[in-house]
């Protein structure tokens, strides 16, 4: 059961970056799109791949590998083309955390590697650390939404998130039936903060439109 979850939730890893890939790299629509969220999710890539080496998960290995560099190539092409996301006090707002995850990540492969430690004793704050701040790095993009609900999402992939929607709770099920709670917890955040950026995306293509049709009849009727 667990491997089949594990599949499942790293097939829908690989698959929902690829439609914001496609909307943002191919077509430079970028406006939306959160510059904390989107470093920290290659810092998170980059640290869950880590953890996956040294617990010997393949399904988190092929997932953060295929899936950090489709994230990389997001990254780059909004630094492109929001040349302000490159001035240097922007960079210290939105790229510190990252940054700070990517060494921590580094230095746990280097004490294995170089001083041999048990990876099992290193995976376990990693993983922990991972899943705290993967939960913190769901909250920016519903939050800049929600803050401001009139801004332009044209740069925002519905199928994204609705693919990411799924595969959170995918990896939600693959953590509780392994028994790993950096894994779920993390994802159940993923899950919640989708569905909030699912629901303000699509609400507006989910209300009830009145025909055109009708208006001339409803305007008779108000004259007679």
């Amino acid at each position: 059961m667990s491997a089949a979850l594990g599949v499942l939730a790293s097939f829908l890893s690989i698959a929902l970056v690829w439609p914001q890939v496609w909307l943002s790299c191919r077509h430079r629509r970028t406006l939306g799109m959160s510059p904390t969220g989107t470093w920290l999710a290659v810092a998170l890539n980059y640290c869950w791949l880590t953890f996956g080496v040294l617990t010997a998960d393949p399904a988190q290995i092929v997932t953060n590998t295929v899936v950090g560099a489709a994230n990389t190539a997001l990254l780059l092409a909004l630094l492109v083309t929001q040349p302000r996301l490159r001035a240097r006090g922007v960079l210290l707002r939105t790229a510190s955390g990252a940054l700070c995850l990517v060494a921590f990540a580094t230095g746990s492969a280097a004490v294995v590697v170089v001083l041999g430690a048990d990876p099992a004793a290193l995976a376990g704050p990693l993983g922990a650390t991972a899943s705290l701040v993967g939960a913190a790095a769901c909250l920016p993009q519903p939050l800049s939404l929600l803050r401001n609900r009139d801004q332009d999402v044209s740069g925002l992939s519905p199928a994204r998130w609705v693919l990411g929607a799924g595969a959170c709770a995918a990896w939600t099920a693959y953590g509780l039936a392994l028994g790993q709670p950096a894994v779920w917890l993390s994802a159940a955040v993923g899950l919640a903060a989708a569905g909030v950026v699912c629901g303000v995306l699509l609400g507006p293509r989910l209300r009830v439109a009145v025909p055109a049709s009708l208006a001339p009849a409803r305007l008779r009727a108000v004259a007679a």
